[in-house]
């Protein structure tokens, strides 16, 4: 089965800095989509930063040149590095991934989430 452990979230200043990974089981053929999605209070979960199998990646203009989205293929893990981080990226942030356990049709699973505040 497919499980996603996250880590790396906490409390930071404005301007601080945090990376957050994600590492990915073994138990899959292949992982096609690795991403990193958030939800504020009172707001819509939306999609901060992904990466391809092949590695093309984007990301929301709120956070173009500020935060990296990196993979590590031997260790099944994806990272989300955020620099001159702003009060308004506050939010709880979710890994996902689109992936195959079998021969069938890619699926998607998600982290249980990881807190992210951003205060001074």
């Amino acid at each position: 089965q497919v499980q996603l452990v996250e880590s790396g979230g906490g409390l930071v200043q404005p301007g601080g800095s945090l990376r957050l990974s994600c590492a990915v089981s073994r138990s899959i053929i292949s992982i096609y989509l690795m991403g990193w999605y958030r939800q504020a209070p009172g707001k819509q979960r939306e999609l901060v930063a992904a990466i391809t199998s092949g590695g093309t990646t984007n990301y929301a203009d709120s956070v173009k040149g500020r935060f990296t989205i990196s993979r590590d293929n031997a260790k099944n893990t994806v990272y989300l590095q955020m620099n001159n981080l702003k009060p308004e990226d506050t939010a709880v942030y979710y890994c996902n991934a689109v992936a195959r356990i079998d021969l069938g049709t890619p699926r998607s699973y998600w982290g249980q989430g990881t807190q992210v505040t951003v205060s001074s």
